[in-house]
Formats: C-alpha cells, sequence, structure tokens
C-alpha cells in the first residue's frame, strides 16, 4: 500500500456514481490514505441512480473516513498541506467552468483551490454533457495548467449526444500514478 493522502471528490454527474465508486475501491485497493468529499449537490439531491444519503455512506466505509461535504471541512486541506494529490470524479462541466475561471464556491471546487496552493497535482475525470461544446473552452484552460490531469476520456454517446465526453474511469488509478510523477497518462483522447 502506498501512504500518500488522496483526496476524492465526486460532483454530481449522479449517472457516473456506481463507474467512479468502483474507481475509487481501485484507488483504495492501492492507497492508505483516501479522503471523500461530495460537492453540495452530491450530498443532497436523490435521483433515479440512488439516494445521496446511501451513496454517502457507502464511500464513507470505502475509504474508512467520513465524507467532507462543507466549505468549513475542505479548507484545511491547502493550509494544512493535508493531500497529496485531489481527484474530482466525476468532474461535472460545472465543477469544471468554475475551477476554469478560480471560483471556489462549493466543497469541491474550494478543495481544489485550497489544495492547488501547495503546487499538488488534480485529477480531473470529466462526465459533461457539453464538454464538446459549452466547456470545450474549460477543458482547453485546464489542459494548459500546470498540476492538472485529465483521465483519458471520449465521447458516451455520438450520435445521441455529441458534444458529450466521459473520461474512462477504469484509467483512474493509472492517472493518478502518472500525476504523481508529473505526466498526463496518454492517449488523452479515447
Amino acid at each position: 500500500m502506498k501512504h500518500e493522502t488522496i483526496g476524492f471528490a465526486m460532483c454530481g454527474s449522479f449517472c457516473t456514481f456506481r463507474t467512479a465508486i468502483d474507481a475509487l475501491k481501485a484507488l483504495r485497493e492501492q492507497y492508505d490514505n483516501v479522503i471523500p468529499i461530495f460537492s453540495t449537490a452530491s450530498c443532497q439531491t436523490d435521483t433515479r441512480f440512488g439516494k445521496a444519503a446511501d451513496f454517502m455512506v457507502e464511500v464513507s466505509e470505502i475509504c474508512g473516513t467520513s465524507v467532507r461535504h462543507t466549505l468549513a471541512e475542505v479548507e484545511p486541506f491547502g493550509p494544512k498541506k493535508l493531500l497529496d494529490l485531489l481527484v474530482i470524479a466525476p468532474c461535472t462541466g460545472n465543477t469544471l467552468g468554475k475551477i476554469a475561471h478560480g471560483i471556489a464556491d462549493t466543497p469541491v471546487t474550494l478543495a481544489c483551490k485550497s489544495h492547488l496552493r501547495n503546487a499538488r497535482p488534480v485529477v480531473l475525470a470529466i462526465s459533461t454533457n457539453d464538454a464538446l461544446s459549452g466547456n470545450a473552452e474549460n477543458i482547453g484552460r485546464l489542459l494548459n495548467r500546470k498540476h492538472f490531469y485529465f483521465v483519458p476520456f471520449g465521447q458516451d454517446s455520438p450520435a445521441g449526444k455529441p458534444c458529450s465526453l466521459i473520461a474512462d474511469f477504469s484509467k483512474l488509478p493509472d492517472t493518478v500514478h502518472a500525476a504523481f510523477s508529473g505526466k498526463q497518462l496518454q492517449p488523452i483522447l479515447l
């Protein structure tokens, strides 16, 4: 087991929660310390994919620690240097846009801002229906910004949702490993 501490933040792309949780389990097999973080939407919204409280309990049990879901709980990540790497999986278009523009008004975006003060890696596993439209600019911004690494991604439904992109969550552990070495896992486009 590796001893680095990883933050694992989940945003409201609810249809990918099961896949994200599977990726979290794979990370947990490799790393001793994984701290779960939920966006406000993730911890408050019940959907056809499951109940928020059930997801929080499951993720908390996998990580062996409580889910951080308030601004006060995530703000110390930077000043106290609590994380070696932060994963945002799934990273919604809303969160992607906020991070690209320096907005830190949710638990996930503040965790990211706080963590980045230490110049440590952030791994993004995008899942957004507007990646090749409204959020294309934000993906470009973050691809060119230091300390950001993307889980390789591709179109999930080219005919039905031509602007939608989703990360290949099975590549998350390899992306984390590469990010710790300061490298982007390739190929990034699937």
